[in-house]
């Protein structure tokens, strides 16, 4: 039999994840059949390859995923970069200056590394929900060779949030920041920045490319605004029950919430 579609891609928090922050035994079990069949599963996500780590292991993926919202595509190990677009480093500088002039808790993220100038309850929060540890250290003295994928604001209250969109408003142009949430952290906004020219749907094509998959040939499924570029580049498009409006008109078929078996549903449907 013919396959329509090789390649399962699949972000992670509010579409794999749900509220407890576990993979259902459902979700889990559809996979593996997906597997079966010869169909590749990928992940693509905000979150940084530190972060996927226990998820790639419980899934038994191997394979390529991409990461950072689309700035880098690689293996579990990292051992290969298919594609990795970093940020400029004078600009990341002038981020880090601007942050510390407006009090903006700012991470900064290497493929391996998590860099911040302060422990805050972020950085707790970072090390108990996902394993990653701080290395604390001046951000204004990044070496030259050091190459920084992605940036990091948390918000949890109106005071953070309004600091964000100060941020936001001074790098317009310059950065690209989009807020994503977490089931499993209520109340959280996390706003990844990345360089403009990042997007999951570009680094979507580049793993296609390199897998020999054409674009069409691969279904895509997610729940936030990072993910309308994903569904542009793909030949099948669901977006989660849980999704907002816009992601929803941005998908070709809408399947159930997170919480209520969404991506099983959806991987039966098209895949199995």
């Amino acid at each position: 039999m013919i396959r329509k579609y090789k390649l399962l891609v699949s972000d992670v928090d509010g579409t794999l994840l749900g509220r407890d922050g576990s993979i259902s035994s459902e979700n889990k079990a559809v996979l593996d059949q997906a597997r079966a069949l010869g169909i590749k599963v990928s992940l693509c996500t905000g979150r940084v390859p530190g972060a996927c780590v226990d998820i790639i292991r419980q899934l038994g993926l191997d394979g390529y995923h991409i990461f950072f919202d689309g700035a880098l595509v690689s293996n579990p190990d990292q051992t290969h970069e298919v594609y990795v677009h970093s940020l400029n480093l004078d600009l990341v500088k002038e981020a880090v200056l601007f942050a510390r002039q407006e009090n903006v808790f700012l991470e900064l993220y290497s493929s391996r590394h998590l860099l911040v100038e302060r422990e805050t309850w972020v950085t707790d929060m970072r090390r108990k929900s996902f394993g990653l540890e701080s290395v604390v250290m001046d951000l204004t003295k990044l070496p030259a060779d050091k190459k920084i994928i992605k940036a990091e604001i948390v918000t949890s209250n109106p005071e953070e949030e309004a600091k964000a969109d100060a941020f936001r408003e001074r790098f317009r142009g310059k950065l690209y920041l989009s807020s994503a949430g977490i089931p499993s952290h209520p109340g959280m906004k996390f706003i990844n920045i990345v360089d403009p020219g990042v997007s999951k749907g570009r680094a979507l094509i580049m793993l296609a490319s390199f897998l020999g998959i054409s674009p069409v040939e691969v279904m895509a499924i997610g729940d936030n605004t990072n993910d309308v570029p994903l569904f542009s580049a793909v030949g099948l498009a669901v977006a989660m029950g849980n999704a907002p409006d816009e992601v929803k008109m941005a998908a070709q078929v809408t399947t159930l919430d997170v919480d209520n078996g969404g991506l099983a549903a959806a991987v039966k449907r098209f895949l199995l």
